[in-house]
């Protein structure tokens, strides 16, 4: 079987994280199958050996690392059930995609790449150990809870990044906010219009990889539009708000339903509008689809009973609205290379309850407290209470790694191309990986992954084929 076949087998067992376990007993089938050693350590992560080919004992053994699960988004539209339905994958020219969801490329290929080289009759390397590790995407719990025992590899390739000829050697930590409110409800006037406000079309992605992207974030556009009817000077009050999905996924759809005086509906609304056209224009080359729906309780919208306060609603429209989303800082050691971002994440309200997600990256330990502390400081200046978690540390990047060299050179002699050797904003296993393996020396490569974390993820089968040639001859000529 080639990758794409494993990657297909994949694709039919749900894996959203902490749902791992149909991926695990996978693994420990397919490695009896194949006559190889398998572990699975006491926290869950699945260790798989296979010795050396003849001729190449005295290799240097080569740990293969990717993660079990997947980051699970859907369209509006779509019913999949990520508990139990398969992953729809189909083929459009040179590339994969999926039916209505995220592909879950991200990192189902580094798993697939990762058996692929274990049953490939053809490859010949030095000992390789595999690292399947669970719930990478809510805070690479695996990672930190490896039995590092298991490990004899002192060479570690991390299969999941998403570039083509980039060798990453550092990437950034992270920490997450979590915000909440609770207030009372009060009753909606009779006279009252209730409203239902619904943006879309944005493209979100990954928080880390696309947040350099400057795409729109729809909690903060929707935000801006609440704040719009708040400069008007009329009175709202929010019964629901609903945006975003995962912490590490920019919200590409946010609703909320409120209630203003019927006497300016008119006003309010063209207002309302007026301020989307800015929003849009200001977003057409980065999110042309964004859209923007709108149901009064004339044309479909339930009227609303109870919401929260006019006054307390409209400090909340003001939290969302101050809150900063994107890039913070640039890197001055590393150009074009994000340092510190934050993503506003998910804000949800319902029966007067607030509930909010913000994760902030960042390449420097110090920065990252700041900028989360800065976030936690204007959050509770509104009244929200908020608890910072503990968060992962940076990979700190080792420009005289001797695999990364090694990676290098191979890749510019097999094609011709000097790689890019660099840190990446996104989240890493391998800092936490080689933390437990003292003397460790990790590099991260992976084939061309597109809008990871999205219902448009896609992946590259031209280049996931080059990348499997590439890793396959790096394991036969490593040293």
């Amino acid at each position: 079987m080639d990758t794409f076949d494993y990657f297909k087998q994949i694709c039919q067992i749900p894996r959203e994280s902490h749902n791992e376990e149909g991926m695990r007993q996978y693994l420990l089938a397919w490695a009896k199958e194949n006559g190889l050693e398998a572990i699975r350590d006491e926290a869950g992560n699945i260790i798989v050996k296979k010795p050396a080919t003849p001729g190449f004992e005295n290799a240097p053994s080569v740990a293969l690392q990717g993660h079990m699960d997947m980051v699970c988004v859907k369209t509006p539209e779509s019913n999949h059930d990520f508990t139990k339905d398969p992953i729809e994958v189909y083929e459009d020219g040179d590339f994969l995609r999926a039916k209505g969801t995220s592909l879950g490329g991200d990192n189902g290929i580094a798993v697939a790449m990762t058996m692929a080289i274990f049953t490939d009759p053809t490859a010949q390397h030095g000992p390789l150990e595999a690292i399947f590790t669970f719930a990478e995407e809510t805070g690479m719990d695996g990672a930190f809870a490896l039995d590092a025992s298991h490990i004899n590899s002192k060479k570690l390739i991390n299969l999941d990044s998403e570039e083509e000829g980039v060798i990453y050697i550092g990437c950034a930590g992270g920490i997450d906010l979590v915000g909440s409110l609770e207030t009372e409800l009060d009753d909606v006037p009779e006279d009252w219009e209730t409203v239902e406000i619904s943006v879309g079309g944005l493209k979100g992605g990954h928080s880390g990889a696309e947040i350099d992207r400057g795409r729109a974030n729809a909690i903060s556009v929707l935000a801006r539009l609440l704040m719009s009817i708040d400069e008007m000077g009329t009175p709202f009050m929010i019964n629901a708000f609903n945006g975003g999905t995962r912490r590490n996924v920019i919200p590409s759809g946010a609703s909320c339903r409120i209630c203003f005086p019927a006497k300016t509906k008119k006003e309010t609304m063209t207002h309302v509008l007026e301020e989307f056209e800015n929003i849009k224009e200001e977003n057409r080359f980065e999110d042309p689809g964004l859209t923007i729906e709108k149901h009064c309780t004339a044309c479909g919208a339930q009227k609303a009973e109870k919401a929260i306060g006019a006054e307390i609603s409209a400090i909340l429209a003001k939290a969302l609205f101050a809150c900063p989303h994107g890039v913070f800082t640039m890197s001055k050691a590393l150009p074009g290379v994000v340092e510190t971002s934050d993503n506003l994440a998910i804000v949800k309200v319902n029966d007067g309850k607030l509930h909010l997600e913000i994760s902030v990256r960042s390449n420097i330990e110090s920065a990252k407290y700041y900028l989360v502390n800065r976030i936690k400081t204007i959050l509770e200046s509104f009244g929200i209470d908020c608890k910072v978690g503990d968060g992962y540390p940076s990979w700190a990047p080792n420009p005289d790694s001797e695999l990364a060299k090694f990676c290098a050179q191979a890749y510019e002699q097999m094609t011709g191309k000097k790689a890019v050797v660099t840190a990446i904003h996104a989240g890493l296993e391998c800092g936490v990986i080689s933390s437990k393996v003292p003397g460790m020396d990790s590099v991260s490569i992976g084939p061309n992954l597109y809008d990871v974390h999205s219902t448009n993820e896609h992946l590259s089968i031209s280049s996931s084929k080059r990348m499997y040639d590439y890793l396959k001859k790096l394991l036969s000529i490593i040293c």
